[in-house]
């Protein structure tokens, strides 16, 4: 079960890759595999874009498009939900494989492009949100979905939409887990080109093989001095502590177990604000 809601997707194998991989001169492509589970993020999907971005930095893939298959309705529906601890452990916890895989994309040293075709949600939109830039059809739309389950997200998740988007826009998109489509999102800053469906492969794969022309050690520096420069944003202890504890007290909540056992019996919760 996925951030997503429920729709019926295409039938897979079960012997399928999580991920198909190519690399076709300085510029790989990650490709998600999960289409029977709606690309959702589970530890094993996860597991495998960590492995085969490791893979790229091993052959020294200069630029990296991460992408799902062509044609599909949501590109990924977000975090496994299943996968999520219940009761008194923190959903979004430091070795979460969803913030690994954040780290994996952020320190990567060269670009990584997000091509979006279709819906994400949940997790997902701080997965394409994490990537360097995002090229997306008219097909596209973004969710940001706590709000729907009672999970308290995490605050290196907030900082990463602080550091791309307008305080309002994220005030918005976490208040009411709805969907911003293609247009607004390219309004709004979410994505960098907007591109027609029928187009975007070639222009994605273009801006790729273009960077990937530059100077790589200069490119992989400027990332990472951007990277510092907006991820280590001095919190003073007793204001993490606090927050930490505000997050405690939200998790350990009956409002987080009904979230999560309200989507998984396929209802809508209740919640009671304890």
């Amino acid at each position: 079960m996925t951030d997503a809601p429920d729709t019926p997707a295409p039938a897979a194998s079960t012997t399928d890759p999580m991920v198909l991989t190519s690399i076709v001169g300085a510029v790989g492509t990650i490709t998600l595999n999960d289409n029977a589970r709606r690309n959702a993020l589970s530890a094993a999907l996860l597991d495998a874009v960590i492995g085969a971005i490791a893979a790229f930095e091993a052959k020294s893939v200069r630029v990296v498009i991460l992408r799902a298959a062509p044609g599909l309705k949501v590109w990924s529906a977000g975090h496994d939900i299943k996968e999520l601890p219940r009761g008194h452990e923190d959903p979004l916890g430091y070795g979460d494989p969803l913030e690994r895989a954040l780290r994996t994309i952020r320190s990567y040293p060269g670009p990584v492009i997000a091509l979006v075709q279709g819906s994400v949600w949940g997790g997902a939109f701080d997965l394409v949100l994490s990537c360097d830039m995002i090229i997306a059809d008219e097909t596209s739309a973004f969710a940001i979905t706590p709000a729907n389950l009672g999970l308290p997200y995490n605050t290196t998740g907030l900082l990463h939409c602080l550091n791309r988007l307008p305080l309002n826009l994220v005030k918005e998109m976490f208040f009411t887990a709805n969907p911003v489509k293609a247009e607004q999102a390219a309004k709004w800053g979410i994505i960098n080109h907007l591109v027609a469906a029928a187009d975007i492969e070639t222009f994605t794969t273009e801006l790729a093989t273009h960077i990937a022309t530059k100077a790589p050690l200069a490119i992989a520096v400027v990332k990472e001095q951007l990277r510092v420069l907006t991820d280590f944003q001095p919190v003073a202890a007793q204001v993490f502590e606090r927050i930490q504890d505000m997050r405690r007290a939200v998790y350990e909540s009956a409002d987080y177990e009904e979230g999560i056992s309200a989507f998984l019996e396929k209802r809508k919760p209740v919640f009671r604000g304890v």
